[in-house]
């Protein structure tokens, strides 16, 4: 039963976060320092984890390829799509989930504990729209070129791997990852990037604005919102699959 309440009051915060908007010019500061917060500093450690990654992925794929009747092109092929497929919209993600969704719940979580927020529905306004909308087309916004950034250095963390191993050429691999190019492929993890996005923005949201207690109250709540964002990311990735691909 416990678990309906939240999902309930989760949506009711939906609800009050799409109304009631603030000024545009109150907005747009918002909006431009969560983009900088949520999204541009996060670059850094989406390219490095994609450009190893990617790497790992082609050096495995080519170590468990020791048939000679298989191409080496191969090796290309199944790095592209595992990294457009599955390890940049989810595994990036997950790593943002973590990343990101602390940073969301301690900010607000502090807000809540030092009645910032109460301040601000005494003045009057929607606590909710200026808090949590702002990360919301934050990360909608940004996230897919993150994740787009994400595949381009994994696909070359990969041919990186393979020209400096001499497990593979690069000419080899860059054949596999031209073969059978589908661009419905680049949609789907597009769509998914689009809704994992909108969990890293409003979970940890949810979490950090209902906090009750204190300073230790607000790391449980961030452990928390860690987790269950992690866990909703994974069970939309499996709908998400299902309805998109099969």
């Amino acid at each position: 039963m416990n678990y309906i309440e939240h999902i309930g009051k989760y949506f009711l915060m939906l609800k009050q976060v799409f109304t009631k908007p603030q000024r545009a010019r109150v907005f747009r500061e918002a909006l431009f320092r969560e983009i900088e917060e949520l999204g541009h500093k996060s670059l850094g450690i989406i390219a490095f984890i994609s450009f190893f990654i990617g790497g790992v992925i082609a050096l495995q794929t080519a170590l468990n390829l020791e048939s000679p009747f298989i191409p080496k092109s191969l090796i290309g092929f199944a790095a592209k799509r595992s990294v457009i497929l599955e390890f940049a919209p989810t595994f990036c993600s997950i790593i943002l989930a973590g990343k990101v969704g602390s940073y969301i719940t301690s900010s607000i979580g502090a807000m809540r504990v030092t009645e910032q927020i109460d301040a601000l529905e005494v003045m009057g306004i929607n606590s909710l729209n200026y808090l949590v909308l702002p990360k919301i087309i934050a990360t909608v916004f940004f996230y897919p070129f993150l994740i787009v950034l994400g595949m381009f250095l994994g696909i070359f963390g990969g041919w990186v791997a393979g020209v400096l191993s001499g497990l593979f050429s690069g000419i080899d691999f860059i054949t596999g990852v031209q073969m059978d190019f589908d661009p419905f492929l680049l949609t789907y993890a597009i769509i998914k990037t689009l809704v994992f996005a909108f969990l890293i923005a409003t979970v940890p949201s949810y979490h950090g604005y209902y906090v009750k207690g204190g300073s230790l109250e607000v790391g449980k709540a961030s452990t928390q919102s860690v987790v269950w964002t992690t866990v909703l990311i994974v069970i939309a990735n499996y709908f998400l699959t299902q309805m998109l691909l099969t």
